[in-house]
């Protein structure tokens, strides 16, 4: 029986990954790259494309090695303990402005980047596999998710509402600002990491295979129930990704900047800030939930279809200030969908893994949670990267000011503006609906 310390453990690693670095990463990165590190839109989208066809490569690989971990200290959670400090480094360097010219500043915008995500990978995969070795109880498997959404969603909530306030108090430019931030929250994702590798458990012992085969990758093809959480998890980073990664834009673009409702500054991070909170509610209701469904695709094709009808909605908003008000309360509703779903993916993935631990008669834990993470970061890029070329598209274009690019505030027409609202509403709820039909269709019934 797992203790309340462990859960609190386990939910440590993704306030670290999720909460922290991937929070920035999705929502902060688009607008930093091209606002302030200077790249231009096309250099923006081909660098997120780019490091997705590296996900592709490098997360079922990590996956497959990590099964096959024997150490001291288990399967899976040397790799949090030793991979953390690399963690928080490499995030730290990725959101600091070299002094270089735009070759340079392109090649360590590339280098950089491809790094992270190969760090990220190596920590998490074997993170969201630990929930597979830490008890075969489904109802515990998910308290765990649910401990584990919480903590990610807190620690968003905390990283998104201080960022306007760290940037004012950190002051100069916002190079520096982004820079001392990112080492900061480095620092302490990286401690985070650490404190959950440390002070988890594992108790039961994977069925490995005796050496590599490829035909461990066949056989998840064959897995109908893999296709479809893998699908929905696309979904799942393709709703948030389109979300996140346009916010900034939207204030920047369609609401003219910073909004102070009641003395509290709303900018495009405070803003997502109120659904953190929401998420991080309705996610420790998420196993009552289920409950109450009476299933764990049912729970996620109802929170789906509450995302869709949320984000259809904000699209008929007015694009004025004055609407602030009806704008956070849209983002609440949506929030709770998110809430709810978002533990039962990871729970799923486990049931899918203990799945084809029984058709194949050998673990794949760490292969079946490597697919979570890349359709991780394949929503949240590939959604990024489709922003910056459709805001191009829209008419948005890029003027060269003080040696680094940024975009033409003359550019900026109602098409553009129409682009951006749409790109956070209309984009994310057709996403929505075919993740509700992905989630009713899916074949394991728990």
């Amino acid at each position: 029986m797992a203790t309340l310390k462990e859960k609190i453990g386990y939910a440590l690693g993704d306030a670290a990954a999720g909460g922290i670095t991937w929070k920035l990463m999705s929502i902060a990165f688009p607008f930093f790259f091209t606002n302030v590190f200077g790249l231009s839109l096309a250099d923006a989208a081909v660098l997120m494309l780019v490091a997705r066809l590296f996900d592709v490569v490098t997360d079922p690989i990590m996956g497959s090695l990590a099964d096959r971990t024997q150490s001291r200290w288990g399967t899976y959670r040397p790799w949090l303990i030793f991979g953390s400090g690399i963690l928080g480094l490499v995030f730290a360097l990725l959101l600091y402005t070299p002094d270089l010219g735009p070759t340079g500043r392109r090649i360590y915008a590339y280098t950089l980047y491809l790094l992270m995500m190969a760090v990220y990978t190596a920590v998490n995969v074997p993170y969201g596999s630990l929930l597979g070795v830490m008890t075969e109880d489904d109802d515990e498997k998910n308290q765990f998710s649910s401990y584990r959404m919480v903590g990610a969603y807190a620690m968003g909530f905390v990283t998104l509402l201080s960022f306007p306030y760290l940037k004012q108090w950190i002051g100069g430019s916002e190079q520096h600002q982004y820079a001392v931030i990112g080492a900061s929250m480095g620092l302490l994702a990286a401690l985070m990491t650490l404190a959950c590798g440390l002070l988890t458990r594992e108790r039961l012992k994977p069925v490995r295979a005796e050496k590599f085969s490829f035909r461990q990758f066949v056989d998840l093809f064959r897995n109908q129930p893999w296709i479809y959480l893998t699908l929905m998890g696309i979904c799942t980073n393709f709703y948030n990704g389109f979300r996140y990664a346009v916010v900034a834009y939207l204030f920047t673009y369609c609401l003219g900047g910073d909004v102070t409702l009641l003395s509290i500054i709303i900018n495009y991070t405070s803003f997502m800030a109120f659904g953190e909170v929401t998420c991080m509610i309705f996610g420790g209701l998420s196993p009552w939930f289920t409950r109450c469904v009476g299933s764990k695709r049912m729970a996620f094709a109802y929170a789906s279809l509450l995302c869709c009808v949320a984000s259809v909605a904000f699209f008929f908003i007015p694009m004025e200030r004055s609407w602030m008000w009806l704008m956070l309360a849209n983002v609440v509703v949506s929030s709770i969908g998110i809430g709810f779903y978002s533990p039962l993916l990871w729970s799923m993935y486990a049931d899918v893994a203990d799945y084809a631990t029984q058709q194949n008669g050998t673990s794949c834990t760490g292969l079946i949670f490597s697919s979570g993470t890349m359709s991780q970061k394949l929503g949240g890029a590939v959604s990024g990267s489709l922003i910056a070329m459709l805001l191009g598209l829209a008419g948005a274009r890029m003027i060269t000011e003080n040696g680094g690019s940024t975009i033409d505030p003359a550019s900026i027409t109602d098409s553009v503006r129409t682009m951006v609202w749409a790109l956070f509403s209309l984009f994310p709820a057709i996403i929505a609906l075919i993740m509700g039909v992905l989630a009713y269709f899916f074949p394991i019934k728990k």
